[in-house]
């Protein structure tokens, strides 16, 4: 059974040979498994044999780089919300946006047009990494940030989630557009030979034990934007992964009538239960991650063993489940602990 099928079934609500196996590592914990036993000739992805790759575009403002004396914590990023000055302040933390392309609604309409389509937004030498991935068996995806997620990093989180309340309009707006753009490079690339089994979606919304905001809020600004995209892959039969971070519970019922077909990463420090999701909305939602980072990182092996067997025995149950980290592996865990996690993934998944 190839990693595409085995995918297909768990999005499909069917029982496989075994759960599907996917994670995202970050950059200072592969050194560290670097210097621990991961061969220096070999990715995580190959070594522990994960099953999706992805491919996207470029869908952000095209603008010049702006010029800016570059230190240790700061510098230019480039990335799908446009040109940002961020604070990196060290190579394990996230980066922290300082300052913002989008400052009033008279900038948004002056740098809406460089959001328009072209050919230099897509790297087409990619189209035979796309081929070859898709011959070894992988599920290979469109991948794009979207909605609230994109949208802040243009404006900051602060600035939009003011806009949402008092120029909800233009909150639409942008939130439509970024959509758009990302429909329109997904065309262009499937149009011109990338063949893509499924969207990885990709729009944090939420915060510590609750979304960012309501419901109501998401109904009314922010899920047009959501379902036009997902009606566009669903066209194509193509399954949605919705990578959402935090505590999104109250936005599920409306994630699933948007026309999501997963969800990942379910933080489990922001309240994020697997059993529990599994058992509420698990005939409607399938689920990919929600294996506490925390316990791998545990010195007692017991510890993330009962992690495990407990969720996934209960999360396998007929498909729509694949396993994932509850974010990303930090560099807190070891090469040994983290091949401890797969081998205990293999074994309690297995059907």
């Amino acid at each position: 059974m190839t990693s595409r099928d085995r995918i297909n079934l768990a999005l499909a609500h069917k029982e496989a040979d075994r759960i599907a196996l996917q994670d995202s590592p970050w950059g200072t914990t592969i050194e560290r498994w670097r210097k621990e036993g991961l061969p220096e000739n070999i990715g995580p992805q190959e070594f522990f044999r994960f099953e999706m790759s992805g491919f996207g575009a470029d869908t952000s403002f095209q603008l010049s780089p702006e010029v800016v004396e570059e230190t240790e914590e700061y510098r230019i990023d480039r990335n799908a919300n446009g040109a940002l000055v961020k604070n990196w302040k060290r190579k394990t933390s996230t980066p922290e946006m300082i300052n913002f392309v989008i400052k009033s609604r008279e900038k948004w309409e002056e740098l809406k047009p460089l959001l328009a389509m072209n050919d230099r937004r897509i790297d087409w030498n990619a189209r035979e990494s796309c081929r070859k991935e898709r011959e070894k068996g992988q599920w290979v995806f469109y991948a794009a940030a979207m909605g609230y997620d994109r949208t802040q990093g243009m404006v900051g989180s602060e600035k939009l989630l003011t806009v949402m309340l008092e120029e909800p309009d233009w909150a639409r707006d942008m939130f439509m557009a970024g959509t758009d753009i990302l429909i329109e490079a997904a065309e262009e690339m499937m149009g011109k030979g990338f063949e893509f089994d499924g969207a990885f979606l990709y729009d944090d919304m939420g915060y510590r034990n609750t979304s960012l905001f309501s419901p109501r809020m998401y109904r009314e600004l922010v899920m047009p934007a959501h379902r036009k995209a997902c009606d566009f892959f669903k066209s194509r039969k193509m399954p949605i992964i919705l990578h959402s971070c935090g505590c999104v519970k109250g936005l599920i019922p409306d994630l699933i009538e948007a026309g999501f077909t997963c969800l990942q990463p379910l933080e489990v420090k922001a309240g994020m239960d697997l059993i529990e999701l599994k058992k509420q909305y698990g005939d409607r939602l399938a689920y990919m991650g929600g294996i506490d980072v925390r316990k791998m990182a545990h010195p007692d092996p017991a510890v993330i063993e009962e992690e495990i067997a407990s969720k996934i025995v209960c999360a396998k149950q007929e498909g729509g489940y694949i396993y994932h980290s509850d974010h990303s592996v930090p560099d807190n865990i070891s090469f040994d602990q983290y091949c401890r996690v797969i081998e205990l993934v293999r074994r309690y998944g297995a059907y």
